[in-house]
């Protein structure tokens, strides 16, 4: 692996971690967020116990899409990080994900509800957000469930049912606006119903 474009990918991927912490998608320890290295079959993932606020150059994992630790063995993968290679497995497009328990967004999944989209905007970016039931014995999303979404080349966000949101994008960047986008949506869509 070039050892530069590892380093940029670590950067950038730390940087939109303080992002998604500073913007309320995440309060800190919980969620996953991860960034291809393109051309290496790899990429740069934030492991289990780092914050997104600690996100750093020294503390992110690199994994194989076949989930060999390739740097940070001393690290603790991520229980989400096989839905993330899954992801970019199946979605050679993307080049981003960011997994979190955005609030307003996770209410909606708590409920069982899928997230309307009701502004012109999220229509025309996300069409729909669909919800991924729980797991076996009501436990987390299999990789094998949210990889069976996202299979769809249309769906770019989803919220897990008693957990949270993802969104993905052609860049980190990209993946990140989408999850912001899941949040607005569904803060929107509780004033609504509120005051409906």
């Amino acid at each position: 692996m070039h050892t530069r474009t590892v380093q940029q990918k670590k950067r950038e991927l730390a940087e939109i971690a303080h992002r998604a912490f500073s913007g309320g998608l995440q309060s800190n320890t919980g969620g996953n967020i991860s960034i291809r290295l393109e051309n290496e079959n790899a990429c740069v993932i934030k492991p289990s116990g780092v914050g997104f606020a600690e996100c750093s150059e020294e503390n992110l994992m690199v994994v194989s899409l076949e989930g060999k630790v390739l740097e940070g063995s001393n690290l603790k993968p991520s229980k989400d990080m096989e839905f993330h290679i899954g992801i970019y497995r199946v979605r050679p497009e993307v080049n981003g994900i960011v997994h979190v328990h955005s609030p307003w967004a996770t209410g909606w999944a708590c409920v069982n509800r899928e997230v309307p989209c009701l502004t012109v905007h999220s229509r025309d970016k996300l069409r729909r957000i669909p919800i991924i039931p729980v797991g076996p014995n009501e436990g987390p999303q299999t990789a094998e469930q949210v990889v069976g979404v996202f299979r769809d080349p249309d769906v770019k966000a989803a919220t897990f049912q008693n957990h949270g949101t993802v969104g993905v994008g052609k860049s980190l960047l990209a993946a990140l606006h989408i999850a912001e986008l899941i949040e607005e949506t569904a803060h929107i869509a509780t004033v609504r119903a509120i005051v409906q």
